[in-house]
């Protein structure tokens, strides 16, 4: 069962996924210096009726396996308590222990 910050990243992940076009159009109104103010204005009014999990930062890279958010390798997506594991164990493909 994952943690509650693992569901959040999760919940978080899926709204930025849901709306990001209709974010980024807004955002691209809200700074076309180009427009009116009044139009840049309304757009800026939509982008704050939008929810806290629809901004890209709260999404956070966390290890797939412990829900981990520090210590992140991001090439497999596993904090390096876990990836020492995985490597160790010989589950990482073209990763081996280091000897010279």
């Amino acid at each position: 069962m994952p943690n509650i910050r693992v569901l959040r990243d999760m919940k978080a992940r899926r709204g930025v996924l849901d709306n990001e076009v209709t974010r980024r159009a807004y955002l691209y109104v809200a700074r076309n210096q180009s427009l009116p103010p009044q139009v840049r204005h309304q757009a800026q009014l939509q982008l704050n009726t939008f929810g806290r999990y629809t901004r890209p930062t709260t999404v956070k890279n966390r290890c797939h396996e412990s829900g981990r958010g520090r210590g992140i390798i991001s090439e497999f997506a596993l904090c390096r308590f876990q990836f020492r594991l995985k490597a160790l164990a010989g589950e990482l493909n073209g990763v081996r222990k280091a000897s010279w």
